[in-house]
């Protein structure tokens, strides 16, 4: 992978996967910022198709409540998101790594760089992220493709954090090499 701040990032497909955390009817529809659900997910779509068209996996994380007999209504991922072929994953904690075999299911792929997007930025985004740099990947940080319950929480998470884990670009500096 080659990405510096600034510049295309263009990365290979059969060691980059795309993760995706919390597109969710529910969580989209929160009053969110800087971008509303609805944008984040047009983004997200185009990155997922961009990905399954080189060649390169697409995970899907969503959350579930623990010991809920029955999760609450618009708990599923937004329609039109997963394709066959991705990976979904369901996490019952804020980050994605933690109790989903994640890790396993990219290091049998061969996964060693990750490209994020969703909602929350600085919630479940950043918790996976997090557990992804423990695990040793590299990663990017579409910021087109998240958003945050406040435009403060999203842009601590960009411009402060994530930049000690990975590199943020934009869906668009995104390509295949």
């Amino acid at each position: 992978m080659t990405a510096f701040p600034g510049a295309p990032a263009t990365l290979d497909p059969a060691r980059t996967a795309l993760v995706l955390v919390d597109l969710m009817d529910r969580i989209a529809a929160l009053p969110l910022a800087p971008r509303t659900g609805d944008q984040v997910i047009a983004v997200s779509r185009e990155l997922a198709r961009t990905f399954r068209a080189a060649g390169a996996t697409v995970v899907l994380v969503r959350v579930e409540r623990p010991g809920v007999e029955t999760q609450p209504p618009g708990s599923g991922l937004v329609e039109g998101l997963a394709a066959d072929g991705d990976l979904i994953v369901v996490k019952r904690t804020i980050g994605g790594f933690h109790g989903t075999g994640l890790h396993q299911l990219l290091a049998q792929r061969g996964v060693d760089t990750l490209v994020f997007g969703g909602i929350a930025t600085n919630l479940g985004v950043e918790s996976t992220a997090r557990a992804a740099a423990d695990h040793g990947y590299q990663m990017l940080f579409a910021e087109d493709a998240m958003a945050a319950l406040t435009e403060d929480e999203h842009r601590a998470a960009v411009r402060l954090n994530f930049p000690r884990l990975g590199t943020v670009v934009t869906a668009s500096m995104i390509g295949f090499g």
